[in-house]
């Protein structure tokens, strides 16, 4: 698939689930639904596509438990109860008491706001010191919104591939609304490649969070917050809902597949966990023509495919293959060569293979290039430092012919420091 024809993707995704599912074309308006419109849940049909099923999913204001802001009257103590940092500086829920899942109001004082703003920035910077550094030079409503976004992606991911368990009051994976999500979910992307046990309790929980995401939308607000930042951010930035329900989806699709038979499906898995952020980033940072959206959308998939090259070992050790199978079988390499793990590197067709699969990342980084000078000069920082940090990873694995599993391919921290500041001279002061 051509990195210049990136915008395509998503109308012909759509139009092809539609297909598999009826037969023929029909036309529906993903972007267009009418969120106040949507019950609790959603209806079971099984001619439905399945982006139809997850963009229903939705919370109202009489079908959960809501506490009023005045009740945290009797429990508040000053700047004290909104903290985010502990005593023994751990990070903490300023609202992780509360044991309902929207407020009354529809409206949030300031300080909450606020505070939610401060423990998502928190939550960065403790998760991703690295993308936190590029992040500090944003303006600071940017760099705010940057951070709550951030921190709806980081929840996410830890659901659907760490051990996080993330809270919603009164939600349960034996719920009817669950179980029915799950069911209708496995009935068209097959079964799960996880154990019963731990399908089931990701995807509840993956199912509640989509449920938070959707009072981002709405009158209704979420107690969450990392919900309560991401709908000031929403509102703000008038966000289209689909990016994040699509990243959500990405993370459910990553319980039903550990392989990959073509780039094209590796392409749309791409686009769903690192594209969606990249369109969203530069709705934040501002933009000033509409090819940037081509742009941010092969940003994205530049960035995750020197993830999948890097990770090979790791994901290897899981069982998983994210490289598409038609090519690495076109060198000679099948399924188990990839699972056996180092001994891949010794393997006659992957040096082809690798000088294949990095012509062809490079390819989308030179289009994801031409984004920064769509950019707020005051924006482009954050996003040339991670463009910078994954070309000199990608470089480093080119030198060392695809060597992926001898160690992590990393960047020191001199290294760091010096591109960095290099970044930071280049993107900052100097004309593009």
């Amino acid at each position: 698939m051509s990195a210049l024809k990136t915008q395509t993707f998503k109308r012909l995704t759509l139009f092809r689930n539609m297909m598999s599912q009826n037969g023929k074309a029909e036309s529906i308006g993903i972007d267009g639904l009418d969120i106040e419109d949507i019950s609790l849940g959603f209806e079971k049909d099984s001619g439905e596509p399945i982006d139809t099923i997850r963009s229903r999913v939705s919370l109202t204001r009489d079908a959960t438990r809501a506490i009023s802001i005045t009740a945290l009257e009797t429990l508040r103590e000053g700047a004290k109860f909104m903290g985010v940092v502990g005593s023994r500086g751990n990070l903490k829920n300023p609202f992780g008491h509360i044991d309902a899942s929207i407020w009354k109001e529809g409206e949030l004082p300031a300080r909450m706001i606020a505070a939610s703003y401060e423990y998502c920035e928190e939550l960065t910077r403790i998760e991703a010191a690295n993308f936190y550094h590029s992040f500090k030079y944003l303006p600071q409503e940017v760099r705010q919104s940057i951070c709550a976004y951030y921190a709806f992606c980081r929840r996410a991911d830890d659901i659907a591939d760490g051990d996080y368990t993330d809270l919603f009051p009164g939600g349960s994976e034996n719920s009817s609304e669950s179980k029915d999500y799950r069911t209708e979910i496995e009935r068209i992307m097959g079964e799960p490649v996880l154990e019963r046990e731990a399908y089931d309790d990701k995807m509840s929980q993956l199912f509640y969070y989509r449920k938070k995401l959707s009072t981002a939308y709405t009158t209704v607000t979420s107690t969450d917050p990392i919900f309560i930042a991401l709908k000031d951010t929403v509102e703000r930035f008038r966000i289209p809902r689909s990016l994040l329900d699509d990243m959500i989806s990405g993370m459910e699709d990553d319980l039903h597949r550990d392989r990959f038979e073509t780039f094209e499906d590796l392409y749309e898995y791409c686009y769903k966990v690192a594209s969606t952020v990249g369109l969203v980033c530069i709705e934040i940072y501002g933009y000033n023509a509409p090819e940037a959206k081509d742009e941010a959308e092969a940003w994205g998939i530049y960035m995750q495919l020197i993830n999948i090259l890097r990770d090979v070992l790791e994901d290897s050790a899981r069982g998983r293959i994210y490289l598409p199978l038609d090519e690495l079988h076109r060198y000679g390499i099948s399924d188990q060569d990839v699972l056996d793990g180092a001994g891949l590197l010794h393997h006659p067709g992957w040096e082809g293979f690798c000088r294949s699969y990095i012509k062809r990342a490079k390819s989308y980084g030179r289009t994801a290039r031409g984004l920064l000078g769509h950019l707020d000069r005051q924006s482009r920082y954050s996003p040339a430092a991670m463009m910078a940090f994954y070309d000199s990873i990608l470089k480093k694995i080119g030198k060392s012919d695809g060597d992926v599993f001898s160690e992590r391919v990393q960047l020191s921290k001199p290294e760091k420091i010096g591109l960095a500041a290099w970044v930071y001279f280049r993107y900052r002061f100097l004309p593009i």
